[in-house]
Parts: structure tokens; C-alpha cells; sequence
């Protein structure tokens, strides 16, 4: 029984390929997942040559100390922000070898929402050590809490597609 749907675990699959051929070492750094994203890579066997970590920085406590989230952004932006993931791509990779970084925070429900960030919120960051940090903010609707969290892996799969074929989109 796979523990992930289909298109998951091609993309997954596709993934891990890529990165193979391009040398390519990820972390990533989870909130509203998890870990479900390293959870689906590790999923593919030979994995463990692009997967460098995974790191599931839950709290807002977790995002300071462990990925270098100031403070002051999660004060005035809030933990589920453009800002906060775009701090959190690059807090992982200053703390892993890794060349690329996949962030995730959002809000999967089925409550936490409010008008201006509502369940099904997520904003998605992704960078390349020297190169462009993208970022992306997806309203999924409130379509259930796993739902949010596999559409979150769909995103940041094409996210990290787009790196490993050379063309991230901001």
C-alpha cells in the first residue's frame, strides 16, 4: 500500500532523479506538512543521495532558533507570511550543506483562520545557495486539512522541479 498518492510519488520520483543528475543536495523546512515533503522523498528508494535533511520547525519558537527567523518578522508579519518562508528557505540553508532549500508555513485547519489568512493559506519558498529564492502564495480554500497539506506537496514539488530544470519562477 503506498502511503502517497500517485502524482505524488512520480513527482517525488522525478525529483529525486533530477537532483541525482545534477548533483543536487535538499533540506527542508516544514511547518503546516510536517515533514510530509522529506517523508515522500525518502519514500523513493535512493533518496538518500539528494535528501540531505528535513527539519519540521512547527512553532514559532522552532522557526527562531532552529532556521534564524527574526523575531521581529514573525511580530509583524506572522508565522503564516511571504516573509516567514522566505526566512525560512534561507535559515536552511545556512544550517545544512545543502544547495537547495524548500520552505513551507501555512495554515492547513480545519480552523486557525482568520479574513485576512484564512485556512487553506499557505506560502511556499524555495532557493538555490547562490542563486534566486522564489516564493509562492497558495489559497487552497478550506478543503480539509490533508488536502491542504498534499495540494502544499504538489506545489513545492513543481517548485523544485522548476529549480532542477533551471528555470524558478518568482
Amino acid at each position: 500500500m503506498a502511503l502517497f498518492p500517485p502524482d505524488i510519488e512520480s513527482a517525488a520520483a522525478r525529483i529525486v532523479a533530477e537532483f541525482r543528475v545534477k548533483s543536487l543536495m535538499l533540506v527542508t523546512a516544514e511547518s503546516c506538512t510536517g515533514g510530509l515533503i522529506a517523508g515522500a522523498l525518502t519514500e523513493i528508494a535512493g533518496s538518500s543521495t539528494v535528501v540531505e535533511r528535513g527539519l519540521v520547525t512547527y512553532t514559532n519558537r522552532a522557526k527562531v532558533e532552529i532556521l534564524g527567523v527574526a523575531q521581529q518578522t514573525l511580530d509583524a508579519f506572522g508565522a503564516v507570511s511571504r516573509e516567514t518562508a522566505l526566512e525560512m528557505a534561507t535559515g536552511a540553508l545556512a544550517c545544512s550543506p545543502a544547495s537547495v532549500s524548500i520552505a513551507v508555513t501555512g495554515i492547513a485547519g480545519p480552523g486557525g483562520g482568520s479574513a485576512p489568512k484564512p485556512v487553506g493559506l499557505v506560502h511556499l519558498a524555495a532557493s538555490a545557495r547562490g542563486g534566486k529564492t522564489m516564493h509562492r502564495e497558495m489559497r487552497y480554500g478550506d478543503i480539509g486539512r490533508s488536502d491542504v497539506r498534499l495540494a502544499t506537496l504538489r506545489t513545492a514539488f513543481e517548485m523544485l522541479l522548476e529549480i532542477a530544470e533551471g528555470k524558478p519562477q518568482a
